[in-house]
């Protein structure tokens, strides 16, 4: 077979059989497909689509492209995972709640895409944490914590690691297909016995709308459920970001308030929320009810802390980190607050504006080989509906120079709308779909 021909007929729009696409997925795998192929590819499936019977296929092909893990534990292997958000730390908060409640959850997550966070640059914002892991590794971790939150090594979906890096540098991060494939491939390569999807649609997602989050929703729910991993999907609300923080350091910073039962915001209700729904249908509780009531007690009791606290030493953090978090996490040189210059009700906010401002800090990357600085970000952003008297702060910015906190204070005092009433009541889970 031939890489062009592939790409030729992918954006003619013609159906690409599954040996193509598998053949593709090894050539990405073994790099016998270039980064330019990989690119082209990327853009013409964006761009025509594959059909369901496709992504199912290239689902498939990129899974098949490594090899799959097996687990000898002595309870459900379940994971989650977000389709991207702004201030969405959910990962961070539910894993170790979940592996309190005697699940195990070894979840392989990614980095930033676009304007979104990636869990691995908020994980590697603690001081000498690493989330590259052999399997070896991974299992003594899993072993230890009962849950981990780590890279895909070089056996686990190495073709989806490949195009992963390369889509977010080629604007071709909102495809449904290649969500579909780069989400499944890598949780289906973690032998898991359950899965649940957090789809996020609104100003701060890659998708805008309902119907876009619905279609991504159920074509994530159809191809894994077809393959065998019990699956469902929640979409929630992503039109003001989910904690406070944005950046990396400073959202992990939020996570520990909701650990140490400091904070009982929109990041603590959708953590509980996701994680009944996975271990009601992943049989752990007879009902939702009992499984949401067992998270909220492994939460305040500190008993998820301590699985934190066990899973960040095993993969090279401080000892001390969960009892002292500030003392191990990067704080950046300038910190300023962003004023409103006008009173009001807090309306609208743009997720996207906000993530994009964070990654111009230096947040997140705008080309692939661009480093994150961890200890940038915003803090203490309004929340929507708030009233603010004129004066008073939108948010915090946490930059590395002046010029930088400038460009952020002028990006949020456009992301965010006041206006003379306030707006609707946010409404945190719009649909479920299994």
């Amino acid at each position: 077979m031939d890489a062009r021909a592939i790409i030729a007929a992918l954006r003619r729009g013609e159906t690409v059989g599954a040996d193509a696409l598998t053949w593709f997925a090894k050539g990405l795998a073994d790099q016998s497909v270039s980064d330019a192929q990989a690119g082209a590819f990327a853009m013409a499936v964006c761009l025509q689509g594959l059909g369901h019977e496709g992504r199912a296929a290239l689902t498939v092909a990129m899974q098949e492209s490594g090899r799959t893990l097996s687990w000898d534990v002595d309870g459900p292997v379940l994971d989650k995972h977000s389709t991207g958000g702004v201030g969405d730390c959910v990962s961070l908060v539910l894993a170790p709640a979940l592996a309190a409640c005697g699940a195990y959850v070894p979840m392989i997550s990614g980095r930033g895409l676009g304007h979104t966070g990636g869990t691995l640059d908020k994980m590697e914002s603690i001081s000498g944490l690493s989330t590259s892991v052999d399997e070896t590794q991974f299992k003594r971790i899993i072993d230890q914590a009962g849950c981990a939150i780590v890279s895909a090594n070089a056996d686990i979906a190495p073709a989806d690691k490949r195009l992963y890096a390369i889509r977010d540098v080629t604007a071709t991060v909102e495809s449904l297909d290649l969500i579909t494939a780069s989400i499944l491939s890598k949780k289906l390569a973690a032998g898991l016995n359950g899965l649940v999807l957090d789809v996020k649609v609104g100003s701060g997602a890659f998708m805008k709308s309902l119907d876009e989050a619905r279609a991504l929703a159920t074509a994530l729910v159809e191809t894994s459920n077809s393959a065998g991993c019990p699956t469902t999907a929640l979409i929630t609300d992503m039109n003001t970001p989910l904690a406070t923080s944005l950046g990396n350091a400073l959202e992990v910073a939020e996570v520990m308030k909701v650990l140490h039962g400091k904070e009982r915001g929109a990041l603590y209700e959708l953590t509980l929320a996701l994680g009944a729904q996975l271990l009601f249908s992943g049989g752990v509780f007879d009902s939702e009810d009992a499984a949401r009531e067992k998270l909220s007690n492994v939460i305040v009791s500190g008993a998820a802390a301590e699985r934190f606290g066990k899973m960040i030493v095993a993969m090279g953090g401080p000892l001390g980190f969960v009892d002292n978090p500030e003392r191990y996490l990067p704080e950046a040189p300038v910190i300023r607050e962003i004023t409103a210059t006008q009173a009001g009700y807090v309306s609208a906010i743009n997720g996207e504006a906000l993530g994009l401002a964070v990654v111009d800090l230096g947040g997140g990357r705008q080309v692939e080989s661009d480093l994150v600085d961890p200890a940038v970000g915003l803090s203490d952003v309004a929340a929507l509906g708030a009233k603010i008297e004129k004066g008073q702060p939108l948010a915090r910015v946490h930059a590395a120079r002046e010029g930088q906190a400038d460009r952020a204070a002028s990006a949020v005092r456009q992301a965010v709308a006041l206006s003379d009433t306030p707006p609707a009541k946010q409404i945190l889970v719009h649909e479920v779909i299994s």
